[in-house]
């Protein structure tokens, strides 16, 4: 099958950085599906995990978004069967979906949205999967239809791609949501996703919040640069409140802020479960959930940038530089069918 291998370079506008290649399919578990993959999407844990390859850990097949159909299921698979169009986000611990066809532990597989395209689709599984889990398994929201009001929640980057469907999925549990961002297209995406109000990131968020006549959120979440962020919200958390994040911190957080509040802060990480092997399937489970509310128009796919001209290491590395540029709204997403030679390009012989 066709591949794209991912190598240690300076930058993803190196040539080499991204390789087409072939390799053989792996040994399907009882557990397993394998997919024929059709749409893939670049998170910014790709662009994390190729920055930090090396000569002795590189090659490696990355991608943990994809949308595609079954071609064969493992003996203990009941969720989803041959045929199937299926979503994904998969696990750091196997090869990912840049591959023509992808193994994966059939607990975290969902069929995919009936009423979305295979690139609308598989903007989907991780920031979803992100969303969900630190919204309602952390902060601890009632994940129920409106079952959440007069709460209040903070979320700092909002129009990103784990930004982009918390806000969604707080409006429909009924949170009443803050998001912050600095630029027109930014505030116009985030207030279309569900947003009450905007704060400007670049600006001071306590006196805005006090304009607006919050004391305290309920929750905050931090999507971007938590040592920058932790002070403040610090102060803006009500007495047992919720701060969370997902961005890993440079230097010791001072946790003693928000210890006379008895709030609390939680780390939120996708691949936690399928590192350690912790129930696995509520990760289908909400990926199935998240389908049907989809599919129910209640959410709205996060896709805005499609690459359709195939999946090969040409585009990918265009999808990286996009993500790693930190300009991105919303979701990119790469399709079309596996169209790389094997080795490398002509121009990258250069």
């Amino acid at each position: 099958m066709k591949i794209i291998e991912s190598f240690a370079t300076s930058t993803i506008g190196d040539a080499k950085a991204m390789v087409d290649a072939t390799k053989s399919v792996g040994e399907i578990g009882a557990n397993d599906v394998l997919v024929q993959v059709k749409a893939v999407s670049v998170n910014p844990v790709d662009t994390k995990l190729r920055q930090g390859l090396t000569d002795e850990t590189a090659p490696k097949i990355l991608g943990y978004d994809a949308t595609g159909i079954v071609l064969q299921a493992g003996a203990n698979v009941t969720n989803v069967a041959v045929n199937d169009r299926v979503y994904y986000a998969g696990t750091k611990s196997r090869d990912g979906a840049n591959a023509e066809q992808q193994v994966v532990d059939a607990r975290l597989v969902a069929q995919a949205p009936t009423t979305l395209t295979d690139a609308q689709a598989a903007a989907l599984p991780l920031t979803s999967l992100t969303a969900a889990e630190v919204l309602f398994e952390k902060i601890g929201f009632t994940a129920k239809a409106n079952a959440n009001q007069d709460q209040k929640l903070l979320i700092i980057n909002g129009a990103g791609g784990v930004g982009s469907m918390a806000i969604q999925l707080a409006a429909w549990a009924g949170v009443q949501v803050t998001a912050t961002a600095s630029r027109a297209e930014t505030i116009d995406w985030v207030k279309h996703l569900g947003a009450t109000q905007v704060f400007n990131h670049r600006e001071p968020l306590q006196p805005q919040a006090q304009a607006a006549g919050i004391e305290f959120f309920d929750a905050i979440l931090i999507l971007f640069n938590t040592d920058a962020y932790f002070e403040t919200a610090a102060q803006l958390i009500k007495p047992f409140g919720h701060i969370a994040s997902i961005v890993g911190n440079q230097r010791p957080l001072a946790l003693g802020q928000i210890k006379n509040k008895a709030a609390s802060f939680d780390w939120e990480y996708m691949f936690a479960k399928s590192d350690y092997q912790v129930d696995l399937a509520s990760q289908g489970r909400w990926l199935e959930k998240i389908a049907n509310l989809m599919d129910e128009h209640v959410l709205k796919t996060t896709l805005t940038k499609a690459i359709t001209t195939g999946i090969n290491a040409q585009n990918l590395r265009a999808a990286h530089q996009l993500v790693e540029a930190n300009q991105m709204v919303g979701k990119i997403v790469v399709t079309g069918p596996f169209n790389g030679e094997t080795g490398l390009n002509k121009d990258e012989e250069n």
